[in-house]
């Protein structure tokens, strides 16, 4: 391997690091961190294999303990089979990814919740409205590829405790990935692609996962709402000027 490669590994793993410390930290993230920087370095096809094992990993650890994600599931069940469904459904409605401006308006959206949850106003977003927050969820998702909105401010307004709803943000994640997978599939999308280094990647993305996960353990309940936030604001502002 020569310098230019060894230099181009080890900025993938800065990525990598950086991208599962934000998500060990906040519960999500990874996906939108790591392909706006990868897409510096490789093309957009060779970064969406290289965050395969990763994204699919770091959201399996990020269930555990298995007990309590179960009983989040079985809570919640309604909201991830409307998530499952939204995306097939969505899938066979418009014919897999579409919407040029799809992911720009879901940036800003998310951007102006993160907004709104700094300002301390918390949007009244029932349990029972899980379904119609699921089937929305899994629309938008077959349509941009990101799975945030409306799950996920409306996983955060069923008064979850931190470490709760980064676990529950888990099972979510999971859910779509799983759904995501199958439309891709289905449709002819999947290849082999850069598997190897995909299994590589996953190492640095667990390293910085596990310290982002003991940042929030260290960290109050309130200072992990401001960062959860601003993260969300962060996030909606990178995914908006990359969509």
């Amino acid at each position: 391997m020569n310098t230019p490669d060894l230099l181009q590994a080890a900025a993938i793993g800065l990525v990598f690091l950086l991208a599962g410390g934000v998500k060990g930290l906040i519960g999500l993230g990874l996906p939108t961190i790591a392909m706006a920087l990868l897409t510096l370095l490789l093309s957009p096809a060779q970064a969406a294999a290289l965050l395969l094992l990763p994204s699919v990993v770091t959201n399996l650890v990020q269930m555990a303990p298995a007990r309590a994600s179960w009983a989040l599931t079985r809570r919640f069940w309604p909201m991830l089979a409307g998530l499952f469904a939204g995306i097939l459904l969505g899938g066979w409605l418009w014919g897999g990814f579409g919407g040029r401006y799809g992911a720009f308006v879901l940036g800003i959206v998310l951007a102006l919740y993160g907004a709104v949850g700094l300002a301390a106003w918390r949007p009244l977003l029932p349990e029972r409205w899980g379904l119609a927050a699921g089937l929305a969820t899994g629309g938008l998702t077959s349509a941009t590829g990101i799975f945030v909105i409306p799950a996920v401010p409306w996983l955060q307004a069923q008064g979850l405790g931190k470490d709760e709803l980064v676990r529950a943000l888990g099972v979510t994640f999971t859910v779509a990935t799983l759904g995501l997978g199958l439309l891709l599939g289905g449709a002819g999308e999947l290849r082999a692609g850069l598997l190897g280094q995909s299994l590589l990647a996953l190492i640095p993305a667990l390293i910085g996962q596990s310290i982002g996960a003991r940042l929030r353990g260290a960290m109050p309940e309130a200072v992990f709402r401001r960062v959860f936030f601003v993260s969300l604001v962060a996030l909606g502002a990178a995914i908006a000027l990359k969509g």
